[in-house]
């Protein structure tokens, strides 16, 4: 048996243990957190659990749309109600945790050798394992490194736990932020303004940017801010914050240009750093990039024999979706296995805000620059049927296909459900079919996935033939 040691037990890590395990390989997983990592215990499972209160809330303070009222006649629902925010972070942790115990269970039952403590390289066959009863050396033939990430610090707005925060101190609040001032436009800094703002806090967002989410498509990112703005998030755009204080019981935003803003709270959100520091990698001749972060080709090979890399801590996108692709596909690679190197076309991504943004492949920025050459058409969901029952933001649908071939590249979704609809449209994108045979499926009426269909019959040209019902 092939003798793999894993550093890093989050999405990346455990991927690759369950499939090095399916390919008979001797496994033994170093880690520090707990299984799944930073993403199961305080970043991805908690920050969607998180908004998923937010959006039952949203659900409950919009009841009057629907003829839901109080016995007594009154029609505001949400009045009568309040957030317990101790016991929803409370439950977060638990649930959290319990997800945890639930893949380490399922680890060690699959015949992975769990060491818990922090792992490094000593050379290119040997890992060394720092744990509460001193170090372990483990021989390798195959080694991953998938040791992740951690939320990038400021000097000038250092985390107390109390006022300021990172994201991952945002599950030990006891009481819901009066006034959150979130500094940050990425995911993170989005996801958690809308999550906030539905649990019914004021929040101000400072984008470094002139638009949310400078990184995804425009017109998702310009939509998303509409909606932000109409239901009370103040978004200043074109902001450089310079520090983040405590003020009194609240902060302080010192803000480029000489504007301050005052909250009871403060998101610092600004991005992350990868754990690559003092894991080894200079002593064995593992390359990376001027940030850290470690090189990779398309199957998941560092610079140095037998090494491969995953994840956060990796050159790429950084999703725990990819970190669990990359293991994978480290593995099948390393012990022989059938292996589709690993590519960016077609890769889904979700942003869970409300409404989300889901997309894959081929972007909008592609077709500007001239990168790619694509048509496009965008559906409006405004006229949607199911979005008027839920009475929903509208947001679109937004296919790419090649000119001539009329095959999928790429798409975009901003809707309820997106990161759930987004599925189709990545299946299309992977598989090479046409806007013609995406079409040509049958969809359920009334539904979200009909605007995805309708989106592909405009895109082969029959916009207007007929009455489309979806």
């Amino acid at each position: 048996m092939t003798s793999v040691v894993i550093i890093g037990g989050g999405p990346g890590g455990m991927e690759a243990a369950f499939r090095a395990r399916q390919l008979g390989g001797d496994v033994t997983l170093v880690q520090e957190e707990g299984a799944g990592g930073s993403a199961v215990l305080t970043d991805v499972i908690p920050s969607k659990t998180l908004i998923s209160v937010g959006q039952r809330i949203a659900q409950i303070r919009e009841a009057g749309l629907f003829g839901v009222r109080l016995k007594d006649g009154g029609e505001d629902v949400w009045s009568a109600m309040q957030v317990d925010m101790r016991q929803v972070n409370k439950r977060i942790r638990r649930l959290a945790r319990a997800q945890s115990e639930d893949y380490d269970h399922r680890l060690r039952e699959e015949g992975v050798r769990i060491v818990a403590g922090h792992g490094r390289l000593q050379d290119s066959r040997t890992v060394i394992a720092e744990t509460a009863d001193g170090p372990q050396t483990i021989p390798a033939e195959v080694i991953l490194i998938a040791t992740g990430g951690h939320s990038r610090v400021l000097p000038t707005a250092m985390p107390d736990g109390e006022r300021i925060l990172n994201w991952q101190q945002l599950y030990y609040l006891k009481e819901l932020p009066e006034h959150l001032i979130v500094v940050g436009s990425g995911v993170t800094g989005a996801e958690f303004s809308s999550a906030y703002q539905a649990l019914g806090a004021h929040v101000t967002l400072v984008s470094s940017r002139g638009t949310i989410l400078p990184g995804a498509d425009p017109d998702a990112g310009a939509a998303l801010q509409q909606t932000f703005t109409q239901r009370g998030i103040r978004v200043i755009n074109n902001a450089h914050a310079e520090s983040v204080t405590r003020d009194g019981d609240g902060v302080l935003v010192q803000l480029a240009g000489g504007e301050q803003v005052r909250g009871s709270h403060a998101l610092v959100a600004v991005g992350a750093i990868p754990n690559t520091t003092g894991i080894g990698l200079e002593t064995v001749g593992v390359a990376t990039t001027p940030s850290g972060h470690i090189i990779i080709d398309r199957v998941s090979r560092t610079s140095v024999r037998g090494i491969y890399a995953a994840g956060d801590c990796a050159d790429g996108m950084k999703l725990a979706s990819v970190a669990g692709m990359q293991g994978r596909i480290a593995m099948e690679h390393s012990l022989g296995d059938a292996v589709t190197p690993y590519s960016d076309r077609t890769v889904a991504s979700g942003v869970f805000t409300s409404p989300e943004i889901a997309s894959v492949g081929v972007t909008q920025q592609d077709v500007d620059s001239g990168a790619i050459v694509a048509r496009a058409v965008t559906v409006e969901l405004a006229a949607n049927a199911r979005t008027k029952m839920k009475e929903a933001d509208g947001g679109f649908v937004k296919i790419f296909c090649l000119p001539t071939t009329h095959i999928v590249v790429g798409g975009v979704i901003v809707s309820f459900w997106a990161t759930e609809l987004i599925h189709s449209l990545s299946l299309a994108v992977k598989h090479k079919l046409t806007v013609e045979q995406l079409a040509d499926a049958f969809t359920v009426y009334p539904s979200l996935s009909g605007s995805i269909a309708e989106a592909a019959r405009r895109l082969h040209g029959h916009e207007g033939e007929a009455v489309i019902l979806y």
